[in-house]
């Protein structure tokens, strides 16, 4: 299995990039990693830092594509950027997945219009995996359509029911349509429509939750368009990031508190670590006929490692064939109706 991994993806990039890659290796050592990037640049980090970089395959990039780039830059104007080289190359069969950490809207549009679409999948979304205190779900989609239609809703959660079980390991995993409420004639249109199909769709669709009910674990795959399921996902970040903050502020505001925090240290730790959702990597593209994966901006190197194990996993499984299955038993059986 070899994935290729954008060097210059991300805020601290190439040297997280780099640390995530070694990291991924001496965990992974099955799994072949490429770097695409400036090599001069590369090797001239790995070297000025003390990083062994010798069993990494490197493929030239000239372009490198800021996060406030156009996402349209990476199929006009920066066609020679180490996102652009590397998901080429992963159309092209020269890697088995893709990772990185750069612009959201360009890797997905990258994606989209390089490595393709999945036969019969209408539009690729944007998949974070999210912790709750339930086990992880996954959020689709969390931006890449802001105007969708029903069936498209119906897709979303086809593929993050098999990818949620041939990937993450849930059995039946339970589906959910994010709404406004948990009855089923609630909603708009577009909900009162996905509600209907996702019912006689093959999957675990538990029917409607809203936000505040997805922290608790209510399902393991939450489907929503993208303006919508953008908001939950920024939401919940920011919501983690100030409970965190809250507690650390509580914890060292005196001697005694100070004391205390020391006393509970692990169970803290632990509390951290549950609200860290760089955990699971970052999000993936789902519908396209590759994995590839968007790590976080800010991602550090166990970050961008778990990332680079999650990518090989997708492409080990075989799950985007099994998802092109069930699109094509769905889309035959609308034409037979």
């Amino acid at each position: 299995m070899k994935v290729i991994v954008d060097a210059f993806g991300g805020d601290n990039a190439p040297l997280v990039v780099l640390k995530g890659c070694i990291l991924s290796k001496e965990k992974n050592p099955e799994i072949d990693i490429a770097l695409v990037g400036n090599t001069e640049k590369v090797k001239k980090c790995a070297e000025e830092n003390g990083l062994d970089i010798s069993g990494f395959t490197l493929y030239n990039a000239a372009q490198e594509l800021s996060m406030e780039d156009d996402p349209g830059m990476v199929l006009k104007e920066k066609k020679d950027s180490s996102m652009a080289v590397g998901l080429k190359l992963t159309a092209q069969g020269k890697g088995d997945a893709f990772v990185s950490a750069g612009n959201s809207g360009a890797i997905t549009l990258g994606a989209t219009m390089l490595v393709k679409r999945i036969k019969g999948i209408k539009r690729p979304a944007f998949a974070p995996i999210m912790p709750t205190s339930g086990g992880p779900f996954m959020l689709i989609d969390a931006g890449a359509n802001v105007e969708v239609r029903a069936e498209m809703l119906r897709q979303f959660a086809i593929m993050g029911s098999v990818y949620m079980e041939k990937i993450i390991g849930i059995k039946n995993p339970r589906v959910a349509l994010a709404n406004v409420g948990t009855e089923d004639h609630k909603g708009d249109t577009l909900r009162h429509e996905a509600f209907a199909l996702l019912k006689e769709t093959d999957i675990n669709f538990i029917g409607n939750t809203e936000a505040r009910d997805i922290p608790s674990g209510v399902a393991e795959v939450i489907v929503a368009d993208g303006f919508t399921g953008n908001v939950i996902a920024k939401m919940y970040e920011g919501a983690a990031k100030e409970i965190v903050g809250m507690f650390k502020g509580v914890f060292y505001k005196n001697l005694r508190t100070k004391l205390g925090a020391l006393m509970m240290k692990k169970e803290m730790d632990e509390l951290k670590q549950y609200f860290d959702y760089k955990r699971y990597g970052g999000a993936v593209v789902m519908g396209v006929n590759k994995p590839v994966f968007k790590t976080h901006g800010s991602a550090n190197e166990v970050a961008v490692a778990v990332s680079i194990k999650a990518a090989a996993d997708y492409a080990a499984t075989g799950a985007i064939d099994i998802i092109a299955e069930k699109i094509a038993q769905i889309n035959n059986k609308n034409t037979e109706g």
